[in-house]
């Protein structure tokens, strides 16, 4: 007797069209997203379209805005990537409900909503408090460096930039000779389309000369913050401008280093030490997590590899998002600084500040001197006791996992857009796709 199986009719059509709503099984993240977005203000994204115009018929904002934040928070970040899930992938094809914007309109619907995306960040930290998944009992901040997109291939050196400068001047120079000489002269000499090769240098140069200049401008305000001055000699000297003791400066102020680098594809990005070693082109991207559901309250992106100054930036945009300080804040020993201390007890003073003085396992010498360091010695007693080490011991579990889930779960380990504030903007996005992906799961559970 032969096997009978269930019906199977590749080739047979469905005589209704069947509901969207029953290609997904109950409590899917899609679905999760589709009705917390439609409970958002998105009036900024229809503002700019509000005055018509003649364009094409634009795909509706809603719709665009849940296939970004879903795509966001599956991992997909490429706008190729989000139109070829709109025809292959259910949950895509439900949350457009049968549109199908191109590549190119994903894409630029990104880039021109970049400041109401940050906005739709700052509603879903609001949501998730209202929802009781934040309580600015406990935060902790953390930092990660990410990839900028920028190729380390297209990028030179200062050392080599005024060697390629030299060098493009004078081939610039002989072809501006070549031309000016007679045509009898250039009978015997192949055929040059000198127009093109000048154009081609002098871009070349100015692009060269336009980073140099960003260089010694960013040496310039370094040395600035070290307390130099331009007209020092390379001579350490005092507020009063009086030679002090130490050794002599080995550039003259405002001169770069000879490695100094520049990228010529995303200029605002920096050279940083990756995790595992290894350098890249990449931004700090800073967050604060809440104790209570590991909700992203605060997601901020700068152009230094150190966090020690980032402090007071991410609890004000806490407070701005929230409407309220955080009672405890911990933070490891890359935020450590005396002045970020006493600012902090200035600003934020009913926060309490549980900051590492040194890297775990490591017996450093405590600071003695409370006159000039008040703060630092007050957090190395806060240390000695139990209740100091229990609190601060919480900041592994609440900071790293969104930093992990960002770059193991979501892979996102490399900007789409270059330009810092496109990498603010885009960086709050994902945060916002983490932050509905984990209130998503606390809901179903």
């Amino acid at each position: 007797m032969s096997a009978s199986y269930i019906p199977y009719h590749p080739e047979q059509q469905q005589l209704l069209p069947s509901a969207l709503q029953d290609w997904l099984p109950p409590g899917h993240l899609a679905y999760f997203i589709n009705d917390t977005v439609a409970s958002l203000d998105l009036s900024a994204f229809y503002a700019r379209y509000a005055a018509g115009g003649p364009r094409n018929q634009p795909f509706h904002p809603a719709m665009m805005v849940k296939v970004l934040v879903y795509a966001y928070a599956t991992g997909v970040f490429s706008s190729r990537r989000i139109a070829k899930k709109l025809h292959e992938d259910v949950a895509f094809r439900v949350l457009a409900a049968e549109n199908f914007p191109a590549h190119r309109t994903i894409r630029e619907f990104r880039a021109l909503h970049l400041s109401e995306f940050t906005e739709l960040f700052v509603q879903v930290v609001r949501l998730a408090r209202e929802m009781g998944l934040v309580k600015l009992g406990t935060i902790a901040v953390d930092g990660t460096k990410i990839k900028a997109n920028a190729s380390r291939h297209k990028a030179m050196s200062y050392a080599r930039m005024q060697t390629t400068e030299t060098e493009l001047k004078a081939q610039i120079a002989a072809l501006l000779q070549k031309a000016a000489n007679t045509d009898e002269a250039e009978k015997n000499e192949p055929d040059l389309d000198i127009p093109a090769e000048l154009e081609r240098r002098q871009a070349r140069l100015a692009a060269i000369e336009a980073a140099k200049a960003r260089l010694e401008e960013r040496q310039r305000q370094s040395d600035a913050q070290r307390g130099r001055r331009a007209d020092d000699e390379r001579q350490p000297k005092d507020k009063d401008g009086k030679p002090k003791g130490g050794k002599p400066y080995q550039r003259d102020f405002g001169v770069p280093a000879p490695k100094a680098q520049d990228s010529f594809t995303d200029p605002e990005s920096r050279i940083m030490k990756r995790a595992g070693g290894g350098f890249d082109y990449s931004y700090n991207a800073q967050t604060a997590v809440d104790e209570t559901a590991h909700i992203i309250v605060a997601a901020e992106v700068v152009n230094t590899g150190s966090d020690v100054q980032q402090l007071p930036m991410v609890l004000a945009a806490v407070k701005t998002h929230t409407g309220s300080a955080a009672g405890q804040v911990l933070a490891d020993a890359g935020y450590r600084s005396e002045a970020v201390m006493a600012e902090l007890a200035t600003t934020q003073p009913d926060t309490e500040l549980v900051i590492a003085l040194g890297r775990e396992g490591k017996i450093l010498a405590k600071p003695r001197d409370a006159r000039r360091y008040p703060h630092t010695v007050a957090m190395a007693a806060k240390f000695e006791t139990e209740q100091g080490q229990r609190d601060y011991r919480k900041r592994k579990w609440i900071a790293e996992p969104p930093n992990g889930w960002i770059k193991n779960v979501l892979g996102f380990r490399q900007f789409s857009m270059r330009g810092l504030a496109k990498a603010k903007a885009e960086f709050k996005l994902v945060c916002l796709a983490l932050n509905l992906r984990r209130m998503g799961a606390m809901r179903a559970s």
